[in-house]
C-alpha cells in the first residue's frame, strides 16, 4: 500500500496534473467561433437535430488553424472543432508583427480571396470569417476582399491557402543563397534616379 502511494507521489497527484497542462496550453491559444449550423435528420419518429461548428484558433503571434466539429449538442461540437483546429495550425511569417510581407491570393472551390499588406494604422479591413482568421493570427493592418463564394468554410480555407503561400525575405534569401540585405536592396538604377 505504501509502495503504491510513493509511486503516485513520484508521478504527481494522480489525475489533476494532466488537466493543468491542458489549461496552460488552452490559455496560449485564443479561439473564435465563426459559424454554427443546425442540421436535422428525419427519422421514423420525427426529426433528430445535430450541430456543426466552425472554429478558428490562434496564438496571435503568427500561428493559426481552423477546425470543424459535429455533435448532438453545441458545446460538444465547439470542443471537437477546437481540438481539430489546434491540430491543423500553420505558421505564417509576419512583417513587424503587424502585417503581411506581400500581397497574395487564396483559392478553395468557388471561394477566392485577395489579401494586401497595409500601412500602420489601417486596421483589419476584412469581412466575417476572414476577420476571425486575421485576428487570431495577430495581424493588425491588412486589407482583404472575398470574391466568389460567401460560404464561411470556403472563405476560411481560401484565406488559409493564401497565407500558406506567404514567404518572408529571410526564407527567400535562404532559398536563393543570398543575404537578406541583397534581396531588400533597391536596384542601382532606381538609387541613381533618386
Amino acid at each position: 500500500m505504501a509502495e503504491r502511494e510513493n509511486r503516485r507521489d513520484d508521478r504527481g497527484n494522480g489525475r489533476g496534473q494532466n488537466r493543468d497542462n491542458n489549461r496552460e496550453e488552452a490559455s496560449e491559444f485564443g479561439e473564435r467561433l465563426v459559424a454554427i449550423n443546425r442540421v436535422s435528420k428525419t427519422v421514423k419518429g420525427g426529426k433528430r437535430f445535430g450541430f456543426a461548428a466552425l472554429v478558428v484558433v490562434g496564438d496571435q503571434r503568427g500561428r493559426v488553424g481552423f477546425g470543424k466539429g459535429k455533435a448532438k449538442e453545441v458545446p460538444e461540437a465547439i470542443r471537437k472543432a477546437t481540438e481539430q483546429a489546434k491540430r491543423s495550425l500553420i505558421k505564417v511569417p509576419l512583417k513587424d508583427s503587424r502585417t503581411l510581407h506581400h500581397d497574395m491570393e487564396g483559392r478553395h472551390g468557388a471561394g477566392k480571396v485577395v489579401m494586401r499588406t497595409a500601412v500602420a494604422g489601417t486596421g483589419i479591413i476584412a469581412g466575417g470569417p476572414m476577420r476571425a482568421v486575421f485576428e487570431m493570427l495577430g495581424l493588425q493592418d491588412v486589407v482583404a476582399k472575398s470574391i466568389g463564394s460567401t460560404n464561411p468554410y470556403n472563405m476560411i480555407r481560401a484565406t488559409v491557402d493564401g497565407l500558406k503561400s506567404e514567404t518572408s525575405p529571410r526564407q527567400v534569401a535562404a532559398r536563393r543563397g543570398k543575404k537578406v540585405a541583397e534581396i531588400l536592396r533597391k536596384p542601382e538604377a532606381e538609387v541613381a534616379e533618386a
